[in-house]
């Protein structure tokens, strides 16, 4: 008996539509009901919001596919302007229309579109259906020109058709509205996925050659460890394929039997631990983790197999780095010490570690001006380096790859300051490239 209810689809097909979705049922159920039967016009705007992974998108291609009706989807993310968006619909309507020749359409405006859809006449069998129009990551288009959110708000309304438009987005309502204002969308939310939810998904996934009970224990352990810090269900199928044959390779090399799970999880334990360390990073392939696992190594002792290993940045980026790693994490005060030749006499370092509270490295980055960080680095490249603008353009790419911070680029008066944003590991390896030992001029070092 399906949890689905419709008297224009037929009951197998509503089970079919059931088994695709787990744990979306009653979201499912809704669409259904404000979808209506074909023939009835349905609210010219849905805006369907939720969390990444939420299976917002899923359920709607899923619903849409499966009943078979005529619909168009675009992700906004591709069409990254307003050009690219209205042709690939009318592109992708072309095959609802009566036309034998689909010929390309250009379409530059708004009023363009509205005017190809509303002299485009529609099959026999689809004249009177909806058309369901879905715009997928549909807060980018808050990029676009400010007259493409009303019109599609709006677009039953505009081309006298049976149509609706579908906004599927990872933000509230409140955020996307147009200023000017609009015509406004049904919402409808979808929630995070619970545990027990994650658990009845992923199971679903058990390879054929075991039991359904044996991967079932597996998920629950891998939920046990991941669900604190990892909720999206792509990252965690990920981690579950790429974890589970380390999990049942006491059962291959018969040491253990299915039931006995003490065992299994004092083998993966340890694995389970250093893949929590790269959740959502991917600094290495599926098959270079495999790889490790088999060799029982630890990510980081496997030369070239971390992302942060390859980072190739300019020469002087390399300096320009290790000058904001070093003005973070050295107090300001021992720049003289450091950085200066005849810096005259300086207590013991005994005396001065006495009075420290805490290691720097303990506390976090400081910000740090620009005069700082480029006095830094003319101290530790030997060469001469004129300020020119080619090196505040790669301060600019250090900010934009997101290994420097800007921070106070508001004011004015003091000009901007940055914060480093890479690891001690990562500013050795970097170091390493450029014959420069960074652990000489840390004060925690000393």
């Amino acid at each position: 008996m399906s949890a689905l209810k419709h008297p224009e689809y037929p009951e197998a097909k509503l089970l079919q539509l059931e088994s695709m979705i787990p744990c979306r049922e009653a979201q499912a159920s809704t669409l259904l009901s404000i979808f209506g039967e074909r023939q009835h016009f349905s609210f010219p705007a849905l805006f369907i919001y939720g969390h990444t992974s939420s299976g917002k998108t899923y359920v709607v291609q899923i619903l849409l596919k499966t009943l078979e009706l005529p619909h168009v989807f675009v992700n906004c993310a591709e069409c990254f302007t307003s050009k690219l968006l209205l042709e690939e619909m009318l592109r992708q309507l072309q095959c609802l229309f009566i036309k034998e020749d689909h010929s390309f359409l250009s379409c530059d405006t708004f009023n363009d579109f509205v005017r190809f859809f509303k002299k485009a006449p529609l099959t026999p069998e689809l004249q009177n259906q909806t058309i369901y129009v879905v715009l997928d990551k549909a807060e980018q288009l808050r990029e676009l020109e400010g007259n493409i959110l009303p019109g599609f708000l709006r677009l039953q309304e505009l081309t006298e058709k049976n149509v609706t438009v579908v906004l599927l987005s990872e933000i509230v309502w409140e955020l996307l509205r147009p200023n000017t204002g609009c015509l406004e969308p049904l919402p409808l939310y979808f929630p995070d996925y619970s545990i027990g939810h994650l658990q009845k998904i992923l199971s679903h996934d058990h390879p054929p050659e075991y039991s359904f009970d044996f991967y079932a224990a597996y998920i629950n352990i891998l939920l046990g460890v991941f669900y604190p810090v990892c909720r999206d269900l792509k990252e965690l199928q990920h981690l579950a394929a790429l974890n589970f044959s380390k999990y049942c390779e006491p059962v291959v090399q018969g040491e253990a039997n299915e039931r006995d799970t003490r065992r299994l999880w004092k083998n993966i334990e340890s694995h389970l631990k250093k893949a929590m360390q790269t959740v959502y990073l991917r600094e290495i392939s599926s098959s270079q983790w495999e790889r490790l696992q088999q060799d029982n190594g630890e990510p980081g002792q496997v030369k070239g197999l971390s992302a942060h290993a390859h980072v190739e940045l300019p020469y002087y980026s390399k300096f320009l780095l290790i000058a904001a790693y070093l003005a973070s994490y050295n107090p300001a005060r021992t720049d003289k010490r450091f950085f200066v030749k005849h810096h005259g006499k300086i207590r013991k370092v005994n005396f001065q570690k006495k009075h420290e509270k805490t290691s720097n490295h303990l506390l976090g980055p400081k910000p740090f001006p620009l005069d700082r960080l480029l006095a830094i680095l003319y101290s530790i490249v030997d060469s001469r380096i004129p300020p020119t603008a080619n090196i505040f353009s790669q301060i600019t790419s250090l900010v934009t790859l997101q290994l420097l911070t800007l921070i106070g680029h508001d004011d004015q008066f003091n000009g901007p300051r940055y914060k480093c944003a890479v690891s001690l590991d990562f500013i050795r390896a970097i170091s390493r490239t450029v014959n420069f030992d960074i652990t000489k001029y840390l004060y925690d070092f000393l």
